[in-house]
């Protein structure tokens, strides 16, 4: 769904007047507008997307995912981990806005306070019915073309979960998944996750989940 922003932001292409797509806008306008909205949106080749709230179900699968890659994080004080901030990708020009992204101390100097100026070294989506062709497919092609190390894809829907790495060939692969299924991040060594942790309801508490890896 694009958002109407005609007589809100400042065009920066004018449109035929026989034309009743929105005016385009830019980053730094998008960044001020998104700033007094509230709610989620995401920047496409210059039009602001809005997305649609998720359910509480969804959000409940985020916060744990989010708790899980934190806490290796924050053990190790690897890095920033947080949710729902602007992405800025500048090869294939985006302001995407991942459930989960993980940002490596390394890679410090792309945090701009407001956003992420350039690509996050994790990122994670979790679907939902409105999302699909956004996260398997737009958002696929995206984190592969800015070299996003690792992504992945959780549709709770259809009970699967897809993690992909980025080979030699800077293409995405899909990674097999251990005994008893539990994925290891190649990115963050150490950090594991049984898939099937992600299907239960409810779902279990952290410290639940990490009692039933083996040592």
């Amino acid at each position: 769904m694009t958002i109407e922003t005609s007589g809100r932001l400042p065009a920066t292409r004018q449109i035929s007047p026989t034309s009743y797509a929105p005016p385009k806008v830019s980053w730094e306008d998008y960044l001020r507008w998104a700033r007094a909205n509230e709610f989620p949106s995401e920047w496409v080749d210059g039009e602001i997307i809005e997305i649609m709230p998720p359910s509480i179900r969804h959000q409940l699968l985020i916060r744990f995912l989010l708790f899980l890659v934190s806490g290796h994080v924050d053990r190790g004080a690897l890095g920033l981990v947080v949710q729902d901030v602007l992405m800025r990708l500048d090869r294939r020009p985006r302001g995407r806005a991942p459930d989960v992204l993980f940002l490596a101390s390394a890679h410090s100097e792309r945090n701009e306070r407001t956003h992420i100026n350039g690509p996050a070294d994790l990122v994670v989506e979790v679907v939902s019915p409105e999302s699909e062709v956004r996260d398997r497919r737009q958002k696929f092609l995206e984190y592969q073309e800015a070299g996003i190390p690792e992504y992945w894809l959780i549709d709770e829907p259809r009970s699967q979960a897809y993690f992909f790495e980025l080979g030699e060939d800077d293409k995405y692969h899909q990674a097999v998944l251990g005994e008893n299924g539990i994925y290891e991040s190649a990115v963050l060594p150490g950090l594991r996750i049984r898939v099937d942790w992600l299907w239960r309801d409810p779902l279990p508490t952290l410290d639940e989940a990490l009692a039933e890896l083996p040592e």
